[in-house]
């Protein structure tokens, strides 16, 4: 059963206090290596050649290292740092799209990941048909997706484009669909990576109010943002990452000013 939509969508704080609920994600000790070439080769042919001339040299880029952190239940928590940080890498672990190259990963519960704007969707499709597409990808039966279509393509004011194809879509319109879809049916997990800094401000009001209701009703979140202000208004710790490690976890406020500091004493 879906929770109903606040009907004034205005964004309000949420408590700072750190939740006292189980530990529903651990990542203990977690690593992700990944083997890149050293060279930059254009296209597959020229890395096939390549390979089988035993000409390739590779190197190893961390993308996480040695991470730690636990996040309770019904907690909001945010993700920042600088991009190539790893915070989408660890999303991808916690949505078990990946395995970590060593240490362990434990998720607690149904997880709905918004990873990437449209992923899931297929630009040929119309968006009702990719409503019942990305629905499936996300463990949605499809009684569940015709109970809930009225509901998705209200939230994402989407009637007068349902039945065109994605490709005429903006990526706002991409966007709206796709959180609509993911959040149609409160998971025990949300993964949201950047999607409230996307769309009109009208939308990231709504997005953020939906947010804070799966919140009241015991969700548990998991948040990137670039967006500071976002990550005050909704978050209650946040784990500050940079170069695949986890320079600080703590309460909101310090945690953001020490990072916007480290930022601009950087220049």
């Amino acid at each position: 059963m879906s929770l109903p939509i606040a009907p004034n969508p205005a964004i309000a704080p949420l408590t700072t206090e750190t939740p006292t609920g189980e530990p529903v994600i651990i990542l203990d000790d977690v690593t992700v290596r990944y083997r890149v070439p050293r060279e930059r080769i254009r296209t597959f042919k020229e890395f096939a050649i390549r390979r089988l001339q035993g000409r390739l040299q590779f190197q190893d880029l961390l993308a996480l290292d040695h991470v730690s952190l636990e996040v309770r239940k019904g907690e909001v928590f945010g993700l920042i740092g600088p991009n190539g940080a790893g915070k989408t890498t660890l999303l991808r672990l916690v949505a078990r799209v990946m395995r970590p190259t060593s240490g362990r990963v434990w998720v607690k519960g149904r997880v709905a990941p918004l990873l990437a704007m449209g992923a899931g969707f297929h630009p040929e499709l119309t968006g009702r048909e990719n409503v019942f597409l990305n629905g499936a990808l996300l463990g949605y039966t499809r009684r569940q997706i015709e109970e809930h279509f009225e509901w998705i393509v209200d939230f994402a004011e989407m009637w007068d484009f349902i039945d065109a194809p994605l490709r005429t879509y903006s990526s706002g319109m991409v966007a709206r669909l796709g959180f609509a879809v993911a959040t149609a049916i409160m998971p025990d997990i949300l993964i949201v990576d950047e999607v409230l800094s996307v769309g009109d401000i009208a939308f990231q009001e709504k997005s953020a109010a939906r947010i804070r209701e799966f919140r009241e009703a015991g969700a548990t979140i998991l948040l990137v943002s670039h967006s500071m202000g976002a990550v005050k208004r909704m978050c209650d710790r946040v784990a500050w990452l940079d170069h695949g490690k986890v320079v600080n976890i703590g309460v909101v406020d310090k945690l953001i000013n020490d990072y916007v500091l480290s930022n601009f004493t950087s220049f």
